[in-house]
């Protein structure tokens, strides 16, 4: 991706989820656009696989998000390779189980709750009181969902823990801003990845249809008539990291092809 390059020079960038498939297509992305990119997973070998494909000096560690120790220890080895932290995305999201309300379980609930809101607190509070507050720069970037505006059946867990995560964007913008640090959330609506692939391969089967006609009759009803490629997700990161966005704090921006309409 020429157009990019040099775009993140000097900065240095923490992706979360990165062993699979946007997290792994931002990983290059960033890379490509100049960044120093700690690429971090609960997998080990699928973390050091996709940095050592992103190349240019892309690092992949294993870190569980959801544990205190291991989010410092994030920013530890950022620090310890590159001195400073400038960018945080915080990508990392598990779907849990489709229940509903009335089947929910409080693990099921607990799980995706402390990956997909309470693990970009805890990393987002430790790239901010150990660089970004201090040097007075930054961009954090969440990553909702358009399940979080429209609400999703058998989706609870999911949804208010997207929902939440819009709430605490505004937050933190609010908090860090005054430091020069910015935050925004990034709500895709479907992204065709294996992740999305299986869902719909689920949907369609409960349907009595092939994903190829669950697929089509999905995205019929969206204005664009598609869905968003990981790059696509990757193309308004880098956006929203870079210093083109340096007055964009605080939002929630849809990339959904059009899919939800909110205004």
């Amino acid at each position: 991706m020429s157009h990019t390059t040099g775009r993140l020079a000097g900065k240095v960038a923490i992706i979360t989820g990165a062993s699979k498939g946007t997290g792994v297509v931002m990983g290059k992305q960033f890379a490509d656009a100049g960044a120093k990119v700690l690429m971090v997973a609960r997998s080990e070998d699928a973390v050091k696989e996709a940095a050592a494909a992103a190349g240019n000096g892309a690092i992949g560690m294993r870190a569980d998000v959801t544990s205190e120790a291991d989010n410092a220890a994030i920013v530890d080895r950022a620090l310890a390779e590159w001195g400073q932290v400038d960018i945080l995305l915080n990508n990392a999201v598990i779907p849990g189980k489709d229940l509903h309300v009335w089947e929910q379980t409080l693990e099921n609930w607990n799980d995706v709750f402390a990956i997909c809101i309470t693990a970009p607190m805890l990393l987002s509070r430790e790239v901010l009181k150990r660089s970004m507050l201090e040097r007075k720069t930054g961009s954090i970037i969440n990553f909702s969902s358009t399940a979080g505006w429209t609400g999703m059946p058998r989706k609870s867990h999911y949804v208010s823990a997207k929902a939440g995560l819009r709430a605490l964007t505004k937050v933190i913008a609010t908090e860090a801003g005054p430091y020069g640090v910015r935050c925004n959330c990034l709500v895709p609506g479907g992204i065709e990845t294996d992740l999305w692939r299986n869902w719909g391969i689920r949907m369609a089967a409960e349907q009595g249809i092939t994903f190829e006609e669950w697929k089509e009759k999905t995205l019929g009803d969206v204005p664009l008539r598609t869905i968003s490629q990981p790059e696509d997700i990757g193309n308004l990161a880098l956006f929203l990291a870079s210093d083109d966005s340096r007055t964009i704090t605080g939002q929630s921006i849809n990339c959904d092809a059009g899919s939800i309409m909110i205004g």
